[in-house]
């Protein structure tokens, strides 16, 4: 390829270049994620017992360890084109406001109606649902952009959508709420007098303002009490991940397009989701010994499931009602800080990405939240688009690290994931701005209370 090839401000591939396969990390894992346990049984979960809660085609993705490459269904493809290839963006005018030798590039994700990359496992999840003959599916959401991205896949496909929005993203987005039910959805505050879970944690922490794993308790008990529902998930699971590297697979063939490698590749960490997606091709050649890259997982300060947590296994809910999943967690019964970082408040990590941290392939970083919008403000100032609270943890670390190349001289080539806009997110900007905004971190012993409800098992 020629040196003299111009770099453009944005990339996008040429529809013949979209991926046509999902690509699963786990292929390529040396030592593979824990398998999910039966809480009853402390056995693996099978697919007989997955059944009752998960569509037939997603439970195989689920336990899939070892196909490296899966095929992206024609109808799920041409839904795709709606929307992708997303832009691969140079970052010029942030790059010369930093005044950095740095190179920064960062994967656009929020071009669609639901404003995040969210929809790229939505629509699959749907697709699945639909094919099975499902009448509907039950759901969770933390800030709203999964509800909002499973609402447009299910009205798409004619399926009935029930989601439970944590109780603090409910009254603090309403608009966000509103934009589910133009879709179709119901969508009820979580804990909720509706559900028996919901009640039990209602009398047990009165005045709660929720969290992700209430919230996906109450749409469990739903999906396995109604024939014709099974239960999704945005974030976390395998085959979530499996389908978010649509992302991935995009940024790398428009990197290697241009001859362009990214040293180090930065996302924001909740459950897993999107970073999951954007580093697994990149990760695949870290693993086969292929490349060398830096990944950087920035969590929330206010939960800190990587770099506070502890690698064990425990309930993925806060009602127990869920299998049990090895990963970096604050216990089932964290309830975190209501605070603004949207969906990243979730007690614990993707198995995956938790195996891939505690094998040292990745590091990860806590941010305050005040921190993390000054950096949202800088960006939207210079780069002309408003980033949603959760992105602004990637966007934090990135300029840190294109500071870094300030002070060294070094010319790195810095790659972060722009996960979706802020646009329904003002409350959050309104209290930065009136300086109204705090940095609340859990103490050792806000953080021993939830580890106390961990599951002691050896195994």
């Amino acid at each position: 390829m020629s040196a003299k090839k111009v770099i453009p401000y944005k990339i996008y591939l040429e529809e013949s270049e979209l991926p046509k396969t999902w690509y699963n990390v786990r292929a390529d894992m040396k030592n593979k994620p824990a398998p999910l346990l039966n809480p009853g049984t402390l056995q693996p979960m099978t697919a007989a017992d997955l059944a009752p809660v998960f569509c037939e085609e997603l439970i195989k993705q689920e336990l899939d360890n070892d196909t490296r490459e899966y095929p992206i269904p024609q109808e799920i493809q041409d839904f795709y084109k709606m929307y992708r290839p997303s832009p691969l963006v140079r970052a010029y005018c942030l790059e010369e406001k930093l005044q950095t030798p740095a190179k920064i590039y960062y994967k656009f994700e929020g071009n669609n109606t639901s404003g995040s990359h969210k929809l790229n496992s939505a629509i699959a999840q749907a697709y699945y649902a639909k094919k099975q003959g499902l009448k509907g599916v039950t759901t969770e959401t933390g800030a709203g952009q999964w509800g909002t991205a499973l609402s447009m896949a299910c009205s798409y496909f004619g399926l009935d959508c029930r989601v439970y929005m944590v109780k603090v993203s409910y009254e603090q987005k309403p608009f966000r709420r509103e934009v589910m039910r133009t879709y179709g959805a119901s969508v009820v505050p979580s804990p909720s007098d509706t559900t028996a879970v919901g009640r039990k944690i209602l009398e047990q922490f009165p005045g709660t303002t929720g969290s992700l794993g209430c919230a996906i308790s109450e749409a469990v008990e739903v999906a396995v009490s109604n024939p014709g529902y099974r239960y999704v998930l945005g974030s976390v699971l395998n085959q979530v991940l499996l389908h978010q590297s649509v992302i991935g697979v995009e940024t790398k063939t428009a990197m290697d397009k241009y001859g362009i490698k990214p040293d180090v590749i930065i996302g924001c960490a909740g459950g897993g989701s999107n970073l999951g997606g954007l580093i697994a091709p990149f990760m695949g050649e870290k693993l086969r010994g292929e490349q060398d890259y830096q990944f950087i997982a920035v969590e929330p300060a206010s939960c800190p499931s990587l770099t506070r947590g502890k690698f064990a296994y425990d309930f993925c809910d806060t009602g127990m009602v869920c299998p049990m999943a090895k990963m970096y967690t604050l216990g089932s019964g964290f309830i975190p800080a209501p605070n603004h970082a949207g969906g990243l408040r979730y007690h614990g990590m993707s198995s995956i990405l938790s195996q891939l941290y505690h094998d040292g392939y990745m590091e990860a970083r806590a941010v305050e939240q005040t921190k993390v919008f000054e950096a949202a403000e800088q960006f939207a100032r210079v780069e002309g688009i408003l980033p949603a609270p959760e992105s602004s943890h990637a966007i934090r670390v990135a300029i840190d690290e294109a500071l870094k190349c300030r002070e060294t001289g070094e010319e790195k080539t810095i790659l972060f994931g722009l996960t979706g806009t802020g646009y329904f997110d003002m409350v959050a900007y309104e209290k930065y701005h009136d300086g109204l905004m705090t940095d609340y971190i859990p103490t050792d012993a806000d953080l021993e209370r939830g580890f106390a409800g961990i599951p002691k098992i050896d195994l």
